[in-house]
């Protein structure tokens, strides 16, 4: 086996394989651009094959696994293998994670990686919950958005716990970077998911009021945006009766700072049934760029043509909006 810097040593000269016919691969008789491998994966994957198709359970076995995870991390027969041996041998989990953590900190985004340590994760138990979440945070100091991660980190809550803390956490992240997308769609999660927080409907309102302080103070992150929609995506009703929404709206729009997303949700609002106030009639009417417009158009129509103008890359949508504005709206 190849340690540190010691030259790798073939199979087929050590003593311990001498007994292993080795299975090479089968290309067919006339490939039409072969691969050139290397010497060593070659005989390393035609070994593999040999104890692949015997159904060998050993540590040797093991070892050969390492050795080919080692020239192939994204090989999802090798892992899988694996995992029948380790289980066959009642091998030392707790001594896999950390081989596998190894593995992963040098491959973050190789879903097999992530695969095995779930498959770990949920042989060990709750007791694995805590450096489980622990791992994720390492990867995330370095790419806050890995979504390999992310996926490991939501199925931990689940399967083990762990969710208590969460919440905070999903705070330090966006108290450190209020545009990690990653980190508002995991807060989401969190408040959904958690059996300790009591649901949307419980934390509905001061999520808003989260939201709503997020977007007060970086109104171009379209995120906290798209989480104060996500709060009320089963009931618009609830969007257009709660006044920290419409307020928002029209702060934005009184500061004519990125008002696309305001008006783009002001607009969402009127097309539920909004009733708006003189207050935001004026401060639409403020912004209106084109004279051609007419005084008398509907708020919704006046809104939809500001965007068009203001959102020039969306022009088309905007104008299929305007034309399918529902009658009664304002």
């Amino acid at each position: 086996m190849l340690s540190g810097e010691d030259e790798w040593v073939p199979f087929s000269r050590r003593p311990e394989w001498s007994d292993v016919k080795p299975v090479p691969q089968d290309d067919g008789p006339n490939p039409v651009v072969p691969i050139s491998y290397s010497d060593e994966f070659r005989e390393t994957m035609d070994y593999f094959r040999s104890i692949y198709l015997s159904g060998e359970r050993s540590f040797r076995a093991l070892s050969l696994c390492s050795e080919a995870i080692e020239l192939n991390p994204s090989n999802y027969t090798i892992w899988h293998f694996r995992r029948i041996v380790l289980e066959a041998l009642d091998a030392d989990l707790h001594a896999e994670k950390e081989y596998v953590n190894n593995i992963a900190l040098r491959n973050s985004k190789n879903y097999q990686i992530w695969h095995h340590k779930r498959w770990l994760a949920e042989k060990l138990g709750p007791e694995a919950a805590e450096e489980e979440l622990a791992f994720t945070e390492k990867i995330f100091a370095v790419d806050a958005k890995n979504y390999h991660a992310w996926s490991h980190r939501q199925s931990v809550l689940q399967a083990l716990g762990g969710w208590q803390k969460e919440l905070d956490y999903c705070d330090k992240l966006l108290r450190e970077d209020v545009f990690n997308n990653s980190a508002w769609n995991q807060r989401y999660f969190v408040i959904t998911k958690s059996p300790f927080l009591g649901g949307l409907q419980e934390m509905r309102e001061s999520e808003t009021r989260y939201a709503v302080e997020a977007i007060l103070s970086n109104p171009e992150n379209e995120s906290p945006w798209r989480y104060l929609r996500g709060l009320y995506k089963d009931d618009p009703n609830l969007l257009i009766c709660n006044n920290q929404v419409s307020e928002v709206c029209l702060k934005i729009l009184k500061r004519k700072q990125n008002i696309v997303l305001a008006l783009s949700l002001l607009l969402d609002l009127l097309c539920h049934g909004f009733q708006p106030i003189s207050e935001i009639r004026s401060a639409v009417e403020a912004l209106r760029i084109s004279e051609s417009e007419p005084s008398t158009s509907s708020l919704a129509n006046t809104i939809c043509g500001i965007l068009g103008l203001v959102d020039p890359m969306r022009s088309n949508y905007w104008a299929w909006r305007r034309s399918h504005l529902p009658s009664e709206v304002c």
